[in-house]
């Protein structure tokens, strides 16, 4: 890849420019696919991805089926950072949510830059700091915040990783996100559309109302915001 910058994903934009420059020549910009699992838990992690746009789940599945999602990774983020750095298996399923672009390193090359450079080492050690708050808040969120909340938290982090009012989001999809029953989607996604916060079609979620959306959202989409802005220095 003859250049990676400018780019739109927060841990390239934070190397300096002779460590990007370094790295460039082993990443390979992709494609993210709706619903394509790019990792399976319980699998060796062969690649690190670096989102540019759309949006990576990192979800837990359940020997009954039902799925929950630990963390949404997007372009303030990276998947695949420690398990890449010892050489591990995912404990997480990786599943593409939102279509868009990520880089992609292959592990051996990102430890590789971890190991000539702590510059890049401090950036991946901020950078999975941030995620394990995340993560941390959304087990926390699923266990003590109602679906209307949680629905609402969710569509607000989707909606700052796309810049976008309108998500490719089914109902379907959401309930096994946020690990509730599709029947319960329903009942908050009609309520939501009844206030004019948003509207919904097949396959498309419409955010018609933001400041609605944050009234109704719980206090983990801030307190996320607020880590990630004290741990990254950014604002989206």
């Amino acid at each position: 890849m003859p250049s990676i910058r400018p780019s739109f994903n927060c841990l390239l934009q934070a190397l300096p420019a002779a460590e990007l420059e370094a790295l460039g020549p082993h990443l390979e910009l992709v494609q993210l696919v709706r619903e394509t699992v790019l990792v399976e838990a319980g699998s060796p992690l062969t690649h690190v991805y670096l989102p540019h746009s759309g949006a990576i789940s990192m979800m837990v599945r359940f020997s009954d089926g039902r799925t929950v999602e630990a963390a949404t990774i997007g372009r303030d983020s990276v998947f695949g950072a420690a398990v890449a750095l010892d050489g591990g298996i995912s404990l997480t399923s990786a599943v593409v949510v939102l279509p868009g672009t990520a880089s992609v390193l292959d592990a051996a090359d990102f430890r590789a830059a971890a190991d000539r450079s702590v510059t890049f080492r401090a950036v991946v050690a901020r950078h999975e700091q941030a995620l394990l708050a995340l993560a941390q808040q959304s087990a926390a969120c699923n266990a003590s915040h109602p679906v209307e909340a949680r629905l609402s938290r969710w569509l607000l982090r989707a909606r700052d990783l796309c810049g976008d009012d309108t998500l490719p989001l089914t109902q379907d999809s959401l309930a096994q996100l946020i690990g509730v029953q599709r029947n319960a989607i329903s009942i908050v996604a009609h309520a939501l559309q009844q206030a004019g916060i948003i509207s919904y079609s097949r396959g498309y979620i419409d955010i018609t109302n933001v400041d609605g959306l944050r009234e109704t959202a719980c206090e983990c989409y801030g307190a996320v915001n607020a880590h990630r802005q004290r741990l990254l220095q950014i604002s989206h």
